[in-house]
This record gives structure tokens, sequence and C-alpha cells, in this order.
């Protein structure tokens, strides 16, 4: 069973029991951290691909520690010019263990849906009424226009 959830503008593909080294998310250590955004789930039988997200799908985590990555040396040159700047950096991670893939039942809405279908069915209707109202309106114009014209 794994997920692909997405924090920190990254997607990670987790399963239970892993570590993931994701964006800093400002939270202790020792606390529990929920990710919502699951993109895709998969239980080991089918996939289930979101659109954008998979509704009902969470994913638990605890976190682990706090810390920052290896140093980047930023160098800036320019020829000739005698420009030189060296700069470093540290990106500062949290540390996640996942400790929960859960999948949430899904409840019947049927209210939801049939009011929904009453909606746009009246939609339609309106908006065919208008434009047959507009076409009797055109060809009164255009059978004016003829009689003038005689």
């Amino acid at each position: 069973m794994y997920a692909i959830i997405e924090t920190g503008g990254k997607q990670y593909k987790v399963s239970k029991g892993e570590k993931v080294y994701v964006e800093n998310l400002g939270l202790e250590e020792g606390k529990k951290v929920k990710f919502e955004n699951v993109l895709a789930y998969s239980d080991g039988k089918k996939l289930v691909a979101g659109k954008p997200y998979v509704k009902d799908v969470s994913v638990s985590g605890k976190v682990v520690k706090n810390g920052k990555g290896k140093k980047v040396i930023v160098f800036k040159f320019k020829a000739k010019k005698g420009y030189k700047r060296t700069q470093g950096h540290r990106q500062p991670y949290t540390l996640v263990e996942i400790t929960e893939i859960k999948q949430v039942e899904k409840k019947t809405t049927t209210t939801k849906k049939s009011t929904a279908t009453k909606k746009t069915t009246t939609t339609k209707k309106t908006t065919a009424a208008k434009k047959a109202t507009a076409a009797k309106k055109t060809a009164a114009k255009t059978a004016d226009k003829k009689t003038d014209k005689e």
C-alpha cells in the first residue's frame, strides 16, 4: 500500500513505516502531522488517481527531527570585471515517519446528486426558451423588413 502526497510544492511517494525528508513544516519533534493533499492511492489491488486530489484518503505521520541539509555553494563570477561573490545555503528540512495511510469509507449522498441534476435541467430549459424567443424576434424583424421594402 502506498500513496503519493504533495507538500511544500513537491510530490512524494510514501508507504507506512517509511521516513521522508520534506520541506520544513515548522513543527516540533514528536508532533503528529496529517497530509490531506493525496494525489494517488494504491491498496495493492487497484490504483486511484485524484482530480487533482483523492477524496477520503489522508496520510498521517510523526515528526522525527528538524534540521538543515548539506551546504550548497553559490558562486557568482563575471569575466574580466573583477566580480566574484561566494555564498552558502543550507535548506531546512523536516524528517517525517509515515505512521498511517487511511481511507475513509464513502457515504452515499443521493440527495445532493438529485438536486444538482435538477438545477442543470432547469438551466438548460431556460437557455432553450431564451434561444427560441430570440429566434422568433429575428424572424419577426426580417418579416417586417421584407414588408417595408415592398
